[in-house]
């Protein structure tokens, strides 16, 4: 009797374990998360893949949030549960049903030529994709935390058209909240521009020097080819260089064209593309590799240390075009969603110029660490474009192309990027980095 008796109350044991068990695990649960959150488990440094380009670390969610986000409270969650450092190279492009950030027709500062809207194109596919890295999330741009930040400054995009390109980008961006005042016009084409914010007295001007260095380009009735001056850079926009708060430096494009090479006012270090001229044919990538390296001398010799304005420079990577055929040849881009991250490589030219251009920041940082408020950092904006064959104009450059039937050649323009577009990404990563730079600097001064 009593053998049966110790039975029954085994089984009533077990049987009160197994109902019990289930809300013990439950309970455990929320303590487990809670832990986590707050004493995140931290890996070897070797086990996790980091870049020594754009690398912003996102260990705060006290920023404020963007009311045109569909889920900024879980991205900026994410990035602080995380506490690692992030590539924003590594990445995809995924489909986004929240569209734009502008509206391409009212914000008035789009050169025609990329206005692909306007324009006449229908297929509007292309607006809806982001960019998500894959170990971290990139919030929507926030128009009120750019403006936080870079109240009474002076930024200036310098380069090429892709300089502009991303200048107009941002215009039309922080047009969303307040309206620039154009107050400087210069040049043909609109190639020196000026605006104003008033309300936050925030200046964004955009200067022409597609070689950086000084250099006199080609043109209809004189030699076709560039003559650059490697030793010098364009005083048109260094002469400003202690008015500058950011610096966003734009290159590549125009190193394609045929030039000579000048190391001295008189001295030839040699040409790319000079048939019929008695230089040595060098390519380009030692022209460009020492025009960078101008560039960034200079700016570490003129930047006085005793200026309390910080300045920082960016150097925006390469963005590689996407013609299918020869770009005069009827080349076209008539692709019309994103390549797959495997579906494309980066390889050949594009890798040469980026790789170039990345080593040559790395250098200049090594260099600039001894000039105090200057900083140097690549916005590597190379893979991000090249996955993006869907984003340029194509025939839209010219408005309405096929009103009267296709024809048979088209010029397509296959190396911009329509605005609203992927060139929006660019100013979103720009803003990542300098929101890291201010949680570093709030850290240091132990706020």
């Amino acid at each position: 009797m009593g053998f049966i008796t110790n039975l029954l109350k085994e089984q009533r044991h077990i049987l009160l374990t197994r109902k019990l068990l289930p809300w013990f695990i439950y309970a455990l649960l929320p303590l487990a998360f809670f832990r986590l959150y707050f004493h995140p488990i931290h890996l070897p440094e070797n086990s996790i893949h980091q870049s020594p380009q754009i690398v912003v670390s996102s260990s705060s969610s006290s920023l404020s949030t963007p009311p045109f986000s569909s889920s900024p409270v879980l991205e900026e969650e994410v990035n602080a549960i995380t506490e690692t450092s992030c590539d924003y190279t590594d990445g995809k492009w995924v489909p986004d049903k929240l569209g734009p950030l502008y509206n391409g027709s009212t914000c008035g500062t789009i050169k025609a030529a990329q206005n692909c809207i306007a324009h006449g194109r229908t297929d509007l596919d292309y607006l809806y994709w982001r960019w998500k890295p894959h170990k971290c999330s990139l919030s929507r741009f926030d128009p009120n935390k750019f403006f936080h930040l870079m109240t009474n400054k002076h930024i200036a995009f310098i380069g090429d058209s892709m300089a502009r390109n991303q200048v107009e980008s941002l215009l039309c961006i922080l047009s969303s909240v307040s309206k620039p005042h154009l107050v400087y016009r210069d040049g043909e084409d609109n190639k020196f521009r000026r605006w104003n914010f008033p309300s936050y007295n925030l200046t964004l001007s955009v200067y022409w020097s597609p070689f950086l260095v000084d250099g006199i380009e080609k043109s209809n009735t004189g030699p076709n080819h560039n003559k650059l001056f490697l030793h010098r850079v364009n005083e048109k926009w260094a002469v400003d260089l202690d008015d500058f708060h950011l610096v966003v430096f734009s290159i590549g494009h125009w190193y394609l064209h045929p030039a000579v090479y000048y190391e001295g006012d008189e001295l030839v270090m040699g040409c790319h593309y000079c048939p019929g001229l008695n230089h040595t044919e060098i390519g380009f990538y030692d022209a460009l590799r020492k025009a960078l390296r101008t560039t960034f001398q200079t700016v570490i010799d003129r930047r006085n240390p005793a200026n309390s304005d910080e300045l920082n420079i960016f150097l925006a990577t390469f963005s590689p075009s996407h013609f299918d055929g020869e770009w005069d040849k009827a080349g076209a881009c008539p692709k019309t969603k994103p390549y797959e991250e495997n579906e494309k490589k980066l390889e050949g030219m594009d890798a040469e110029i980026r790789g170039i251009e990345m080593e040559e920041v790395e250098e200049a940082k090594s260099r600039a660490k001894q000039n105090g408020g200057l900083r140097i950092e690549a916005l590597d904006v190379t893979k991000i474009s090249m996955l993006r064959p869907d984003g340029h104009p194509g025939p839209y450059m010219n408005p309405f192309p096929f009103a009267n039937g296709v024809g048979d050649r088209i010029q397509n323009d296959c190396v911009h990027w329509c605005l609203p577009g992927p060139v929006d990404t660019w100013n979103e990563i720009l803003l990542e980095i300098m929101n890291k730079w201010e949680r570093q600097s709030s850290r240091n001064r132990g706020l």
